[in-house]
């Protein structure tokens, strides 16, 4: 095993650890607010956690290419959060911080030499900046517009229902 292959490994099982966080508790979020009608919201988190889940998959073969031996658990339990408001606070919140541990990872991986791991990391980041961005703005659409905001998500929900025949 290379010099830098253990500890690099020891960073991509953390990011697995929190990916897999990230996508538990999006995928409890998409439960609840399909569950309350409000489907466009619903939808938007459960297409990030694939997201999620795919970059569980990318880290995990990185670390099968390093010899290493990709450990599958969440780094936190999955928090039981009602209000749309905390939701989306929550989520920007977890990206935010995996920007952050992303950034001092890619930083760790550059020291050790392991440049690939450090670029996987960097792109990361990016992804993780935009799940960020787009959770923001929607806490930010419930603030402003406040209960219209989740009539237009139940509206369209209802409108997809309707056209379907259900």
């Amino acid at each position: 095993m290379a010099d830098y292959n253990e500890k690099s490994c020891e960073l991509l099982n953390k990011a697995i650890a929190e990916e897999l966080t990230a996508l538990h508790q999006y995928m409890y979020f998409h439960f609840r607010l399909e569950d309350a009608g409000y489907k466009p919201l619903a939808d938007y988190f459960h297409r990030i956690s694939i997201v999620e889940m795919r970059h569980v998959e990318t880290l995990a073969e990185r670390i099968m290419f390093l010899k290493g031996d990709p450990v599958v658990r969440m780094s936190k339990a999955v928090k039981q959060i009602h209000d749309v408001k905390e939701m989306l606070v929550y989520a920007a919140e977890l990206e935010r911080q995996t920007v952050e541990d992303y950034n001092a990872f890619a930083k760790e991986a550059a020291q050790l030499g392991d440049a690939a791991t450090k670029k996987m990391f960097e792109d990361l980041v990016a992804v993780e900046e935009n799940h960020q961005d787009m959770f923001e703005t929607e806490r930010d659409n419930l603030i402003e517009l406040g209960e219209t905001f989740l009539a237009l998500q139940a509206i369209e929900h209802s409108k997809e229902i309707a056209s379907k025949g259900e």
